[in-house]
């Protein structure tokens, strides 16, 4: 901890803005940690939309919830355009009564819907202590509007990954949860293994979508369960909630186990070997925090962002990049099981994996933020 913080007067107020998808939620959450955790007396505060998952994710972790309504920005002619400023304009008052309730003394942004608005506010704000700092960080291979709006006026500009469409920007990498970013797998895997009723000692492999499970994972993964199994493979297959997998195993093979969403992502990547997932910021984030050698399989949709995403770790080393229709079961029955029976290659991937990984930027941006938070504190203090 800086000097700055250590002496930092305390109530300090962070306000976090990232709601909508997990992708701007998790970051945020994973600071607002960090934050309380530097300095237990300052108040922090995250602010969404009643949409997001945030109404949901955000009381879960013990954080102060205020809602304003959401600023789309479409890219599209016609109504919703023409909506715009409208809505903006709204969600920019609301952000701005915000900042004002909880005497904000910076913002953090992490780009969507949420974040632009208390951008604007904080750039506009003229309560008692003036202009506030804002700190965005971009979690993607390629920037959003929001944040690339905001990083013309914000005082400090963070990113995952380097040339990512915000010049300057310091890379940090995207922050995980403690939990995740400071996770001994070694240490957890006999626990892991018998929380998840899974075989202790074969080679198992971790299959999942996010939170909706992704179908062309599921049927290739599923249909390559006898060969799977046949070869001493184990595997944790979370499916999503709205679908349903059958795989067929033979008599005597690792377990196979499925579930639609799995509550404890700390100890399902501490049983696995090896993973075969999609490739959004987040997923690459925790996936190479934990050090697990991955094979990534690209939204096939979109504008290849999550392709962007996974390249610098399989250009390490770490993983394998698939195409979303090349995933198959005839792949997956080839590639796993001489995957995880070639010990050297998996070894190598691990360890790419791992100096692929951030697992202090949490930290980092949490220091940053208190340490404008101060400053800022500090300079309206003297303005008295």
């Amino acid at each position: 901890m800086s000097s700055s913080q250590q002496s930092a007067p305390a109530g300090l107020s962070v306000v976090v803005a990232g709601g909508g998808t997990a992708g701007h939620i998790e970051p945020a959450l994973a600071v607002a940690d960090a934050v309380r955790r530097l300095d237990p007396t300052a108040r922090v505060t995250a602010l969404g939309t009643a949409k997001g998952l945030e109404g949901d994710l955000v009381p879960r972790r013990g954080f102060d919830l205020e809602l304003i309504p959401p600023a789309p920005l479409p890219r599209k002619p016609g109504k919703d355009l023409a909506m715009t400023p409208y809505r903006l304009s709204r969600s920019v008052a609301a952000a701005r009564r915000v900042l004002t309730e909880v005497d904000a003394d910076v913002v953090v942004g992490f780009g969507g819907y949420v974040a632009l608005p208390a951008y604007l506010a904080a750039r506009g704000h003229v309560g008692r202590r003036h202009r506030l700092p804002v700190l965005i960080h971009e979690a993607n291979a390629s920037a959003g509007i929001a944040n690339k709006i905001g990083q013309r006026f914000a005082e400090q500009v963070m990113a995952a990954v380097p040339d990512c469409g915000l010049p300057g920007a310091e890379v940090v990498g995207i922050p995980v949860r403690r939990q995740i970013a400071e996770l001994d797998r070694d240490a957890l895997r006999a626990e892991a293994r018998a929380f998840f009723g899974l075989d202790p000692d074969a080679p198992t492999l971790l299959v999942f979508g996010g939170s909706q499970g992704a179908q062309q994972l599921n049927e290739a993964v599923a249909g390559a369960a006898g060969a799977l199994g046949a070869a001493g493979v184990g595997v944790l297959h979370a499916h999503g909630a709205k679908n349903t997998v059958s795989p067929q195993s033979p008599d005597g093979a690792p377990a196979y186990v499925t579930l639609p969403y799995v509550d404890r992502m700390d100890l399902a990547y501490a049983a696995a070997d090896l993973v075969i997932c999609r490739s959004g910021a987040m997923t690459v984030a925790e996936v190479t925090a934990t050090g697990l050698p991955a094979i990534y399989v690209p939204l096939p949709h979109g504008n290849g962002e999550q392709r962007l995403n996974a390249l610098p770790v399989v250009e390490a080393g770490a993983a394998l990049l698939v195409d979303n229709a090349d995933m198959t079961a005839d792949y997956v029955a080839q590639e796993v099981p001489a995957l995880l029976g070639d010990p050297g290659r998996l070894d190598a991937m691990r360890e790419a994996s791992a100096g692929s990984g951030h697992r202090r930027a949490a930290d980092t941006v949490a220091s940053t933020a208190l340490a404008l938070a101060f400053e800022h504190r500090r300079g309206a203090e003297a303005r008295r």
